[in-house]
């Protein structure tokens, strides 16, 4: 697998901070009309979190092949493996950040929300953090071991353009 960038901090705090910015925004608008606030099913921390287990179990298993040697790994799960951790990155962000956003909009309240309300919105930003972190982590493991791989510049491929070492748009 080609040598890629890691994830930029700035766009995983930028999915957060639309998050929070979409859940304020729902409780505002629910709160103007004389509705209820807006309360995550219970179900969606509990996705969150199963969905962080499975890319968590996956990167083990392609950290455990790469110990074993280069040909043990599929690239092309690798490179899956990599998407699926840079898509759960920011869908997790995204509704971590919802559900702090939710939870933050309660603050602001003269009686406090009961429990009921407030858990679900807690335990959804819980997630989202828990998702994040499983999915950099699987991102971390998506990584090319160094090792005889690595040619010097000056010996690389002489028509560029022609192979899968020149395929910039795997790189990213």
């Amino acid at each position: 697998m080609p040598r890629g960038e890691r994830s930029n901090p700035a766009v995983l705090a930028a999915a957060a901070a639309m998050g929070a910015a979409a859940g304020l925004l729902v409780q505002f608008v629910l709160s103007n009309r004389g509705h209820a606030p807006l309360v995550p099913p219970l179900s969606l921390p509990l996705t969150l979190v199963l969905v962080a287990a499975v890319l968590l179990v996956f990167a083990l298993r392609l950290r455990r092949a790469l110990k074993r040697g280069p040909g043990a790994v599929n690239p092309f799960q690798a490179v899956r493996l990599l998407v699926a951790s840079r898509a759960a990155q920011l869908v997790g962000g995204m509704l971590g950040g919802f559900g702090g956003g939710l939870a933050l909009s309660l603050l602001g309240r003269s009686v406090p929300a009961p429990t009921a309300t407030w858990l679900p919105m807690l335990l959804t930003l819980a997630a989202g953090a828990v998702l994040t972190g499983c999915a950099l982590f699987a991102e971390h493991c998506c990584r090319v071991p160094p090792g005889d791989d690595d040619a010097d510049p000056d010996t690389a491929d002489p028509a560029p353009g022609r192979g899968p070492a020149d395929q910039t748009a795997f790189r990213g």
